[in-house]
């Protein structure tokens, strides 16, 4: 497994930008590591991505730029299409769906960016995906639309790795409140749909976490679907043991922000997992008793302070 630093942590969409963060955060960690080289995780913006997807000579000045920093590109996140550090993001960051050309078109111009860019370490280059879109609207005809469009990538797939030698494949994240919402749902939707040699699953355990499905058993439903786990986002969610505590709830409110969805899942006393789509809407709406984990990424190195948790247990059961 290789280690890669996520770069779309920080707001820049253009190469300009792109550097001058780079440098900013991803060189610093390089150096207190005492790392040669930091593999990255590279988010491009759309416009950024076309604009190198067509123009070589842009792609060589890029791999040498980050070269002489030491960064090596081992993955990318094709997922925030762009505007992903906008005021207000919320549900634009499905969009494009996997039903508009242009999240095809988005996703072609990273393979081609990444075949020239990838770590000469790794044995493949992975990126990934949104899974298709917001859960609603969604019909079988959306499913048929985005599985036509997956065959195409998996057919520029199969000439790149001819031509490469070294395999690109896409990695589907499925995310709470979208139409692959769990991993099984995207188990389910992905089986029978798609070349499983060139697209499969990025278990981010954050978005795993929140579900409350346990990792062991999803780890072996992927297998033995004969999907890959192509990628593992390595992050936690806020767990909130008692939501009923006044304390608690109060902690949470400072949580609630107008940037980012941050959904919310409920663990019934039966086993129901109970669902809200934002932290205002959980607070107001779900009963609250039994614990609830929510979608917002917190810190692997700090955890937050009590009556609050984080679920950095969920990421140790995964990859143990």
């Amino acid at each position: 497994m290789l280690l890669s630093y996520c770069t779309n942590v920080h707001p820049a969409e253009d190469l300009e930008g792109i550097l001058r963060q780079l440098d900013t955060y991803a060189v610093p960690v390089a150096e207190h590591l005492g790392a040669d080289r930091l593999g990255i995780g590279l988010w491009l913006a759309a416009g950024v991505a076309s604009g190198l997807a067509t123009d070589r000579s842009a792609r060589k000045r890029l791999a040498a730029e980050l070269s002489a920093r030491g960064l090596a590109v081992r993955t990318m996140n094709a997922f925030p299409y762009g505007g992903f550090h906008d005021d207000v993001v919320k549900h634009s960051v499905y969009l494009p769906t996997w039903t508009d050309p242009r999240r095809l078109r988005y996703t072609l111009d990273c393979v081609t960016v990444l075949a020239d860019l990838l770590d000469p370490e790794a044995s493949y280059g992975s990126i990934s995906t949104l899974p298709l879109a917001w859960r609603t609207p969604w019909s079988t005809s959306h499913d048929v639309r985005s599985a036509i469009a997956f065959d195409e990538v998996a057919r520029v797939l199969r000439t790149s790795l001819a031509r490469n030698e070294r395999p690109i494949r896409i990695a589907v994240e499925p995310e709470p409140g979208c139409v692959l919402d769990t991993v099984a749902d995207a188990v389910r939707w992905l089986s029978g749909r798609v070349d499983p040699e060139h697209i499969g699953l990025c278990l981010d355990t954050c978005h795993l976490a929140v579900s409350f499905a346990d990792p062991a058993a999803t780890v072996k439903t992927i297998a033995e679907s004969g999907l890959k786990v192509v990628k593992v986002q390595a992050s936690a969610a806020l767990h909130v043991e008692n939501p009923a505590d006044p304390a608690a709830m109060a902690a949470l409110a400072e949580f609630s922000e107008p940037r980012y969805l941050h959904q919310v899942r409920e663990l019934s006393a039966s086993g129901a997992v109970l669902a809200a789509d934002d932290l205002p809407a959980a607070m107001d709406e779900l009963p609250a008793t039994g614990p609830w984990r929510v979608h917002f990424h917190v810190p692997l190195h700090a955890r937050p302070s009590a009556p609050l948790s984080s679920t950095t247990s969920v990421l140790t059961e995964t990859i143990g």
